[in-house]
């Protein structure tokens, strides 16, 4: 892997065929850690701007991200190429582990970080509680301030109400399903017809409930269930096994 040159701490070699996700830096502070390197110009106590981008897609180009990322002067950027849907991002991990207490983790826009607006709540609220700021260019939102704070409350806020409506819309479509004679769950495999045979089966003395269940395709469990019968008949040594419990 080549090391960035002094004159460029953004981004990655556009001349390196195999480029990685994350490359940026001159000399390591951490030499555990390979992805998470600071300037040799900076002092190891000195707050850190850590940039991150995303495309959807390799065929999709970082540059504009990149660009803007410089502008705001950031020491280490890293870069994800994956849809934003996904819950494993790598770039998006070696960005928030590199993150220590005072630093900031800058973004082109803020969809570029969060899955939904649940998840860049979460992700906000781990930065903030490890003393860590997030700073989104295009909204003009900065976290270590009291007005980008503000308005991260409100998201918080926004999405606990969205999460409310879909309960109360979640309830709602069931109590009215349940009023119309509609329960959840697996359709009966009983219609009227195979109700009527297993139990003219039954009272005819001939047949067990196994034969009764063999005959109309379904587990001695749910004959006994269908017929109101206790699950070990008389005479029999034999309950009903758990493994037809569960699958009738």
């Amino acid at each position: 892997m080549n090391e960035a040159s002094p004159e460029r701490q953004i981004g990655v070699d556009p001349r390196t065929p195999d480029r990685q996700d994350h490359e940026l830096s001159t000399s390591p502070t951490r030499p555990s850690d390979r992805t998470c390197q600071r300037p040799a110009t900076s002092r190891a106590a000195a707050p850190f701007k850590i940039g991150y981008a995303r495309v959807s897609t390799n065929t999709q180009d970082e540059a504009l991200q990149l660009d803007a990322l410089q502008r705001a002067c950031v020491d280490r950027v890293f870069i994800d190429r994956a849809s934003g849907s996904l819950q494993d991002r790598p770039g998006l991990t070696s960005a928030l582990e590199c993150a220590r207490s005072g630093d900031s983790l800058v973004v082109w826009r803020l969809d570029r970080l969060g899955r939904s607006l649940r998840h860049l709540i979460d992700v906000v609220h781990d930065l903030e509680q490890r003393g860590v700021a997030l700073v989104s260019l295009t909204e003009q939102i900065d976290t270590s301030t009291p007005g980008g704070r503000l308005v991260f409350h409100v998201f918080a806020s926004l999405a606990q109400f969205e999460k409310e409506l879909i309960r109360e819309r979640t309830l709602a479509g069931l109590a009215a399903a349940r009023a119309r004679g509609r329960v959840g769950g697996r359709p009966t495999v009983w219609t009227q017809d195979k109700l009527r045979t297993a139990r003219s089966m039954r009272d005819s003395g001939d047949y067990d409930v196994t034969a009764i269940a063999k005959v109309l395709g379904v587990s001695r469990a749910s004959v006994y269930r269908a017929l109101g019968l206790p699950t070990l008949e008389p005479g029999s040594s034999q309950s009903v096994p758990e493994s037809e419990a569960e699958s009738a």
